[in-house]
């Protein structure tokens, strides 16, 4: 093999770690939209959502998250995305039971 093949096949390699590596990044998002209706019947929709990390939701608490992203979500009652959790699929939406806690955070299953 001459070196310049070498050289062309380290190069090759070397730039696919970095494209792999990049998708892979802390700066990846959800495709889509994520709605959510607060107890004040405020509607408030994010785009694309950060898929890292705990998200909070309005400080009041949410009642219906409707999940137009391309990813599921798990819902939380507490602010730090700890205790029981509701999963909500992609593309479906959900409304807290009357009489429970609402939701103030959410995470990104992937």
């Amino acid at each position: 093999m001459s070196v310049r093949r070498r050289l062309t096949t380290a190069t090759g390699a070397v730039l696919l770690t970095l494209a792999v590596a990049g998708c892979s990044g802390l700066g990846r998002s959800a495709v889509g939209t994520l709605s959510y209706e607060t107890e004040r019947e405020l509607l408030v929709t994010v785009t694309s959502p950060s898929v890292n990390g705990c998200h909070k939701l309005a400080p009041s608490g949410v009642t219906r998250v409707e999940n137009n992203t391309l990813v599921d979500i798990m819902l939380y009652p507490t602010r730090d995305c700890r205790g029981p959790s509701t999963y909500l699929a992609t593309t479906l939406s959900d409304s807290i039971v009357p009489d429970t806690l609402p939701w103030r955070s959410y995470s990104v299953v992937h």
